[in-house]
């Protein structure tokens, strides 16, 4: 039988809950990097540009999706379209939610690794050591699904208790403490000697390195941090009430994600241009080289270093683990509403595939060679047909679908409340979905392929 739709409780949760879903690993591994590698802070102010141009409108078209629709991601978009062929743009945010879902949570998992061998003080060892601890965890056959395992099962915990008991509860506690944890381990960061280096690195403006490559990364970095078209902000704003003012909401995540996004870089940057490390991006970041930094910026004061250690690797955890409630989520919504089945039903379905896809996808990173499609491992196809099909294919179609096909006047509807909060930039919105967020992304998606 389906169960009485739920809604968030209040506007706090609702704000730290979508916040909490675009919050992820991506925050802390990919945006420093990119900010550090293409201008600094000339990066910066093209990611806040390409925020407001693209992220926030493109926020605000599944925002309206989302709410209209009061149900998952799939059916909203039925709704919307009356059931014509739009829908399976639905369907496709659910799909890439799903997959994403299930290799997702392998890195999420590590992080919980690296938290007892933070605690165990596993870590300690010279650059060569640390590199072959993670190489040797990342291809074990069992441990990773240990710990993929409990980071689902946790999810599963959360998402089971409801909208307002599960979602948003945890993350009314998830998100200010990541907050604190990151504001704590930027000051230990930015005390050490040598520090302003890294800040420079981070903030010094070098016009001299931006060209259209650092433009499209730029709007290519604000779509994904967002979580744009997975069905994440979809499947939460169904959940608004009719008061929720959908701009002022989006623009509110966005800053929340952008800070978290600087911090990172705060984060990392002033420790480890401290040690001379100049830090790379993806998982080698996070599990080599910054176990490395830590163990020669504090080597000094040991304890420190471990406790820093610690909640580097506590913080990664809750940031993984808020992504992966909002991801879980949107499968959740779509199995238990479409299949007439309760909640905790629809959340066993999706926890119990997601552990077999997340295994694997990590078997696939061992010696399991018949895991592999070409040169690329499973969880390496999992990430790129997620992150550059998918994504920008949906992205691309949401924005044709609400700018061109759903009346003007329903759109308006959704925008301004029905009249009750201010419409004044709603002609600039519909301008940009209609005409600037496609053609962005369609460079974006072009850019990958080395089109253009």
């Amino acid at each position: 039988m389906l169960e009485e739709r739920a809604s968030f409780g209040s506007k706090l949760g609702m704000i730290l809950a979508t916040a909490g879903g675009a919050v992820g690993l991506g925050n802390v591994w990919r945006f420093p990097y990119m900010a550090g590698q293409n201008g600094g802070a000339a990066f910066i102010l093209i990611y806040i540009g390409c925020v407001l141009l693209l992220g926030i409108p493109c926020m605000v078209s599944e925002f309206i999706i989302g709410r209209h629709g009061a149900s998952n991601t799939y059916r909203a978009y039925s709704k919307m379209s009356h059931g014509n062929a739009w829908k399976f743009v639905g369907l496709l945010g659910v799909l890439t939610g799903y997959l994403i879902t299930g290799y997702y949570a392998v890195v999420s998992g590590w992080c919980l690794q690296y938290i007892y061998a933070s605690v165990a003080g596993q870590l300690h060892g010279d650059p060569s050591f640390v590199k072959s601890y993670f190489q040797s965890f990342s291809t074990d056959p069992i441990r990773p699904i240990i710990w993929l395992v409990a980071i689902l099962l946790i999810t599963h915990f959360v998402i089971i208790h409801g909208v307002r008991g599960g979602i948003e509860r945890a993350s009314k506690l998830l998100m200010p403490t990541l907050f604190v944890l990151l504001l704590v381990i930027v000051v230990a960061s930015c005390m050490l000697p040598g520090a302003d280096k890294g800040i420079d690195f981070l903030f010094k403006p070098d016009y001299g390195k931006v060209d259209r490559g650092v433009f499209l990364g730029a709007l290519g970095q604000s779509f994904y941090s967002l979580s744009i078209a997975m069905g994440c902000i979809c499947t939460y704003a169904s959940y608004y009430t009719r008061q929720t003012n959908l701009l002022q909401s989006a623009v509110q995540i966005s800053v929340i994600d952008s800070l978290v996004a600087i911090l990172a870089g705060l984060m990392i940057f002033p420790a480890a241009f401290s040690v001379g490390v100049n830090p790379d991006s993806g998982p080698s970041l996070i599990f080599i080289t910054l176990p490395n930094v830590f163990n020669q910026a504090f080597a000094s004061m040991s304890i420190l270093g471990w406790v820093i250690s610690l909640l580097f690797y506590a913080l990664l955890s809750l940031a993984a683990l808020t992504s992966l409630m909002s991801l879980h989520e949107v499968s959740t919504a779509f199995f238990y509403e479409e299949l007439h089945i309760t909640r905790d039903k629809g959340a066993v379905i999706v926890t119990v595939t997601t552990i077999i896809i997340g295994a694997f996808c990590s078997l696939s990173l061992g010696q399991f060679d018949g895991l592999r499609i070409g040169d690329k491992s499973l969880f390496d196809v999992f990430d790129f047909v997620t992150g550059q099909i998918f994504l920008p294919l949906g992205g691309f179609l949401t924005c044709l679908f609400l700018g061109w096909f759903v009346p003007k006047r329903l759109v308006k509807d959704e925008f301004t409340n029905w009249g009750t909060v201010s419409g004044r930039f709603f002609g600039v919105f519909l301008f940009l979905v209609r005409f600037v967020c496609p053609l962005a992304i369609l460079s974006i998606f072009l850019h990958q392929f080395n089109v253009i």
